[in-house]
């Protein structure tokens, strides 16, 4: 299990952890609350041609 610390919110400290096909967010907040949050693979791989959609969905 590959696990990382983070720090996105000043409220919150994060763990970010990877197992095969997904990867968590686990916050902890300072009054005591955890907060996961789950990103689970669609088993897909892709090649370069999806950066495209990358880039043209979520640029600013």
């Amino acid at each position: 299990m590959y696990y990382k610390l983070n720090k996105i919110r000043k409220e919150a400290i994060m763990i970010e952890i990877v197992v095969p096909g997904q990867r968590w967010e686990v916050e902890f907040l300072g009054d005591g609350t955890i907060d996961v949050e789950k990103f689970i693979s669609d088993e897909g791989y892709y090649d370069e041609s999806e950066l495209n959609v990358l880039f043209r969905e979520f640029r600013d």
